[in-house]
């Protein structure tokens, strides 16, 4: 090495503290490693005249010791690490080196303070090891819970994607739902969707739900002229009969019939049976599912005979 080179490097008390050195080892391609740059900073030398030493002694530099950066690693490292933006303007992609690369650096670099600051960078290096080790069950949870909040990520947004398509083929107005989820908060969209059911029936309408109120008789009554209604519910209360009755007198009819030997909801729209996974009242305050079964109208009530 030149005097010029040797006046470059700075002193052993300028060596920069080794937790520091510790912030600049970079994760790429599974491996430890250090920017040319990074390391020339710290023996006091262009980034140039770094890798024109390894040039002239690059038999000693395989590339499990130095390779260069892809564009897709270098455009990573710039959006990843604020320090690093100077990057995407080099017009040559930036070289790394790995632990046994800065070992073989000390020997290149002939002088103390070279040979100290790879020792301290190794030790760095060292260190990073042992903290990986040490909290390697720790960062194999934080891997675990990723990947499951990516899954329930995807699942989510396949949930979504299905139910916009639902809402897209109810409001083309040529195909009934097959089936489908509501969350809590989608009180509107599931109050919708019911009420859609109900405006398609064309002669009866038949709910199989245990717990109604007056919002069901509500909802009913937006069905078209001369359909029927009829709801199959365990033995009404005296406020719901009254509720009925009021219902009855201005509206056109809804039939009330006890029955109380279901667990689920049906609603029967014509011949086609929706399984509900709620009671229409509390439409959307929780998580539920619909399903429009294979099984008709005609053939479920023959069932409740």
């Amino acid at each position: 090495m030149t005097d010029t080179k040797k006046q470059l490097l700075p002193t052993e008390g300028d060596i920069m503290p080794t937790n520091h050195i510790e912030n600049l080892i970079l994760d790429i391609r599974g491996q430890q490693v250090m920017l040319d740059r990074d390391l020339a900073n710290l023996y006091g030398v262009d980034t140039k005249v770094l890798n024109q030493a390894v040039k002239r002694n690059i038999e000693r530099f395989p590339v499990r010791f130095r390779f260069q950066l892809s564009d897709l690693e270098r455009d990573k490292l710039v959006t990843n690490c604020d320090r690093l933006q100077m990057l995407k303007h080099s017009n040559v992609n930036p070289f790394v080196f790995t632990e046994q690369g800065v070992a073989m650096l000390s020997t290149v670099l002939r002088s103390k303070t070279a040979i100290n600051v790879s020792i301290q960078i190794m030790d760095a290096f060292t260190a990073m090891r042992q903290f990986i080790a040490s909290n390697a069950q720790i960062f194999q949870r934080l891997d675990v819970m990723e990947q499951n909040q990516l899954a329930i990520v995807a699942h989510q947004t396949e949930t979504d994607h299905k139910l916009e398509e639902v809402f897209r083929r109810l409001d083309s107005g040529n195909v009934q739902p097959h089936q489908g989820i509501f969350y809590d908060g989608q009180i509107f969209d599931a109050y919708t969707f019911i009420n859609d059911r109900i405006r398609e029936a064309s002669t009866r309408i038949i709910l199989i739900d245990n717990y109604i109120d007056d919002s069901v008789l509500t909802m009913l009554a937006k069905r078209a002229d001369k359909v029927a209604a009829t709801i199959y519910t365990k033995k009404p209360s005296a406020q719901l009969q009254l509720d009925i009755q009021k219902h009855n007198a201005q509206y056109p009819p809804i039939g009330i019939i006890t029955f109380d030997r279901s667990h689920d909801r049906f609603l029967c729209i014509d011949e086609t049976v929706y399984h509900l996974g709620a009671s229409i009242k509390d439409l959307g305050k929780r998580w539920f599912a619909f399903n429009r079964m294979e099984m008709p109208t005609t053939e479920l009530l023959q069932k409740m005979q």
